[in-house]
């Protein structure tokens, strides 16, 4: 039987040709909190970098940038080199790609403090990526509310993602939809995602 057929599997967020599957929690409380704890002191974070009106501003979002090669991966006029899987990475990306039935070669992670940081609205649409293809987000840490947008009618759909949980998009769904992480005053702790995602640009350290 299909994933996307069981009546018990993902909920289908948007309509076809766009999709975006929510999975709900797929980890285990102790798991996630163990993955979460680990890769907060495990890896490299760093403050991500905006150019604003030609000025670059840290944000207090830390991301990491992990992949099969020494990929370049570029947004916000800011470009990073990957870093090689941990050990803990390379075991939640055969997990992710078990739960999807999908293969991802990259991964960007997005660490949040606290509630008040946030994403502003954006699609995954960078030329690196595969056209149409799947990106997986695992969510650790504070529930929080995420939002999709219509580019055009700018219809929205809003979810909880949990602790734990998984989000899948692929097909058109960033080519036809925003989405952000909305920041919020009240205190929820810290958050990591993890998105998993497919680089199609070959070359040596990741040129483009």
């Amino acid at each position: 039987m299909d994933l996307f057929d069981d009546a018990s599997g993902p909920l289908s967020l948007l309509e076809p040709p766009d999709e975006a599957f929510y999975f709900g929690p797929r980890l285990n409380r102790s798991e996630a909190d163990d993955y979460m704890q680990r890769l907060r002191s495990a890896l490299n974070w760093s403050p991500d970098e905006l150019v604003i009106y030609g000025q670059k501003r840290q944000t207090r979002r830390l991301i990491a940038w992990h992949a099969d090669r020494d990929y370049a991966y570029g947004y916000s006029n800011t470009k990073r080199i990957a870093r090689p899987w941990s050990e803990d990475l390379l075991e939640l990306k055969a997990w992710v790609e078990d739960e999807t039935q999908e293969t991802y070669n990259a991964c960007l992670l997005n660490y949040y403090p606290e509630g008040d940081v946030g994403m502003a609205w954006h699609s995954d649409a960078e030329r690196e990526l595969k056209k149409h293809g799947a990106i997986a987000s695992l969510s650790l840490g504070a529930a929080r509310r995420f939002l999709f947008r219509h580019k055009r009618s700018r219809e929205t759909r809003e979810l909880v993602l949990e602790h734990g949980s998984l989000l899948l998009m692929r097909g058109t769904t960033q080519e036809n939809w925003l989405h952000s992480l909305p920041a919020t005053q009240k205190a929820t702790g810290p958050r990591i995602n993890l998105t998993f995602r497919t680089i199609v640009v070959d070359g040596i350290n990741g040129a483009v």
